[in-house]
């Protein structure tokens, strides 16, 4: 009796000798687990009435559940059951206790991954706790992280995402009220139940992008859910999301990232408030952490890989032209300048036309408009070269009406000249001839930016299009390659398509010459076997309707489609050359290509072309060796130019350096003191055991004839009576006896 009395009242105790022997101290446990019944009971009804007792059972139970499973095999679901259903009526202690014992319980594997996160995924947005907030938020994104470390847990991934995105689509159907203090307003506060659906949507995207960023989830799955909260009625969840595919950060409420700290109020609360050693001390902290982000801070990049990962761009396109059409009094400028960079990365990403889009932004398009610069971003991102040039031409008018004229500053003539030349360089084809011969005018402007953006729009059109510039101005290279037939496609032409791979057979004998030193043969009966019978079927379906031709296999033929020749039309092409005809390879027709495939031919391509200016030193060979180079070159290029984005530099382009404000001056001149004496005059000190500065006779030496004309002394020298004159020469006199003496 005494030691079940003992045991009863000392639970650690009981815990202990548990975890030792659990046989021996089943009947202790019972009795605790019926005390633990019949608590649970009174606590569902009065929640106030023996917490502390009933936390201290909860936490018993659940160091010792692993030794009787089948006894606490209900216990991890009332823990849940009574979080999910009971959390606004309990204390803040017991919230804390549940969810820390429930997280033990998966921690000793009672519970799985999912069970735990089914009970901690809807208490995110009921908990007012902040550090209660941060644990569960820290527990979930452990949980995962560890759930994939070796490798990818898709069973735990499919649940969670379903989850997440439940929690997002659950608040789609409200009204978007948009972010505009009068409309928020007007509409009034949302009710309960759209406030705890937009904490949850708002949850389910913080966390994606968490696990996103630790490179735990990166499939499309992810993608999918934040792609959904760009289309939450909610503005809060609509910025987050959105701030995800542009790659930079927004602050919310448990972020590790610091807001902005502002110097200068600082120091002035500093100086008004009581001067305490503590205050001293948080200031140079603050001081410290805002120079460092200062030096520390990196520019935000766009979130390529998760633009690429989006499923159906087009209708994820064009739902956000519709929402910024739709409301667009609603959203502030910030705000939709937010939804237009969005849709400019997947214009430009994934080759899309929302043509609405260039009507909408072009009453954006003036110099007063505020962000303009950002604006101009993004309508040069829309911009591909797919692009209807009829859509962006009146774009471009616009810009030099508003922009390019002598009634605005350099600063907005080069920025309008530079927006030009970026829609420019993706659709050259969208420019007047006209407009264009005007804007280069401009590189005669005594501005030095207004001159550098109508030389880089020069320069472009010398490029992609020398046929609309005037003679004068196309340059040499481009007169001449006018002059050589070399006139560039128009939009929507594409280069004649290609009967072989050129080289082709290279990677065909490369192949085949690994495999032998592999000791592996190829077996062409697979192959034959898979193709056997095709032409049966072909012959006996040609048998009902038409007849089969007989082509000689070594004929090279020009099929035309043209409506005037008969469908039956086949000519033989006698003129070209036998140079261009080598051996046609099969490789293509057999194996399926990858890009890993085509790179290794380019190299081979290479590879032969420089044994072949080593054999033979020709000038064709040569010039071959130059145009596979030149090709590797622009492939490079434009492989970087589909990563490469526009910043707002690139726009306002290169501008006069603006005057230093006080600090910086300040902090200039203690540059220039570093490493230097005090400041002032070194004369008199030089040559002298004890530094002292010069006398007023000595400094009276040195001055000016015309200020010594002008001083009092001079003048009453001349003006002395002739008795002043004999007292001044007695006295001279008799200092030269003294010192001679």
């Amino acid at each position: 009796m005494g030691r079940g009395v003992l045991l009863t009242s000392n639970l650690p105790q009981l815990q202990n000798l548990i975890k030792r022997d659990p046989i021996a101290y089943k009947e202790e446990f019972l009795q605790q687990w019926n005390h633990y019944n019949s608590i649970r009971q009174i606590f569902r009804i009065n929640p106030d009435e023996q917490a502390q007792h009933y936390r201290e059972l909860v936490s018993f139970i659940s160091q010792v559940a692993t030794c009787y499973p089948r006894e606490t095999a209900e216990f991890p679901s009332q823990i849940s059951s009574l979080l999910l259903e009971s959390y606004g009526t309990l204390s803040p202690e017991t919230r804390k206790t549940l969810v820390q014992n429930l997280v033990m319980l998966r921690n000793k594997d009672v519970i799985s991954s999912i069970d735990l996160l089914k009970s901690l995924f809807p208490l995110l947005p009921r908990t007012s706790s902040s550090t209660l907030r941060s644990y569960i938020r820290k527990t979930i994104l452990t949980d995962i992280k560890v759930s994939n470390l070796r490798s990818q847990n898709h069973k735990l991934n499919r649940a969670v995402q379903a989850m997440l995105f439940g929690m997002v689509e659950r608040g789609m159907g409200g009204e978007v009220v948009g972010d505009k203090g009068k409309l928020r307003a007007a509409n009034g506060p949302t009710n309960d139940r759209d406030g705890h659906n937009s904490e949850e949507a708002m949850w389910a995207v913080v966390l994606t992008k968490e696990l996103w960023r630790k490179s735990v989830w990166k499939d499309p799955k992810s993608v999918s859910i934040v792609a959904q909260g760009c289309f939450h009625p909610v503005t809060k969840v609509q910025s987050a999301s959105l701030h995800f595919f542009l790659g930079s950060e927004e602050q919310d409420e448990d972020s590790d990232v610091e807001e902005d700290i502002d110097v200068k109020s600082l120091q002035h609360i500093r100086e008004i408030n009581k001067k305490t050693r503590s205050a001293d001390k948080k200031l140079r902290k603050q001081l410290k952490t805002a120079k460092k982000k200062k030096y520390n801070k990196t520019p935000s990049l766009p979130n390529f890989s998760a633009i690429q990962l989006l499923h159906d761009p087009q209708t994820f396109g064009e739902k956000l032209y519709d929402m910024l059409n739709t409301y667009d009094k609603r959203f502030t400028l910030d705000h939709k300048i937010l939804i237009m960079q969005l849709l400019s990365r997947v214009m430009g990403s994934h080759k899309l036309c929302v043509l609405g889009f260039y009507t909408y932004i072009i009453k954006y398009l003036f110099y007063r408009q505020l962000r303009v610069p950002s604006i101009l971003v993004a309508l040069a991102q829309s911009v591909h070269d797919l692009t209807p040039p009829d859509a962006v031409t009146p774009v471009i008018r616009k810009l030099s009406q508003e922009f390019v004229h002598p009634g605005v500053a350099s600063e907005v003539i080069a920025a309008g000249i530079n927006a030009i030349r970026e829609v420019s360089r993706r659709q050259p084809w969208a420019m007047e001839e006209d407009l264009l011969g005007d804007l280069v005018e401009y590189r005669k402007s005594k501005d030095k930016a207004v001159t550098a953006a109508a030389r880089g729009l020069l320069k472009l059109y010398r490029e992609v299009n020398p046929g609309i510039l005037k003679k004068r101005e196309r340059g040499k290279d481009a007169s001449m390659g006018l002059a050589s037939g070399n006139v560039p496609l128009p939009y929507g032409h594409s280069a004649e398509a290609a009967v072989d791979i050129e080289g082709l057979s290279l990677l065909e004998d490369h192949l085949q010459k690994l495999r032998e030193e592999d000791g592996v043969e190829m077996n062409d009966g697979d192959d034959e076997a898979m193709w056997q019978g095709w032409d049966v079927e072909s012959e006996s379906e040609s048998d009902e309707g038409e007849e089969w031709i007989n082509v000689d296999d070594d004929a090279d033929l020009v099929i035309s489609d043209s409506e005037d020749d008969g469908p039956d039309r086949i000519e033989k092409d006698t003129e070209l050359e036998p140079s261009i005809t080598p051996r046609i390879s099969t490789l293509a027709t057999t194996k399926i290509l990858t890009p890993a495939d085509f790179a290794l031919l380019n190299d081979l391509r290479m590879k032969a072309a420089e044994k072949d200016v080593e054999a033979t030193g020709s000038s064709r060979a040569k010039r071959k060796l130059a145009e596979l180079g030149a090709a590797q070159k622009s492939r490079n290029a434009e492989h970087q130019a589909q990563d490469e984005f526009i910043s707002e530099n690139d726009i306002l382009g290169p501008r006069k350096k603006a005057k230093a404000d006080y600090a910086e001056r300040m902090a200039s001149i203690q540059k220039g003191r570093e490493g230097r004496e005090k400041f002032g005059s070194r004369k008199g000190k030089q040559n002298k055991a004890m530094p002292s500065s010069s006398t007023n006779r000595e400094k009276a030496r040195n001055k000016p004839i015309m200020m010594v004309l002008s001083s009092g002394a001079v003048r009453g020298k001349k003006k002395a009576s002739l008795r002043e004159k004999q007292q001044r020469l007695r006295a001279h006199i008799d200092r030269a006896k003294k010192g001679g003496k």
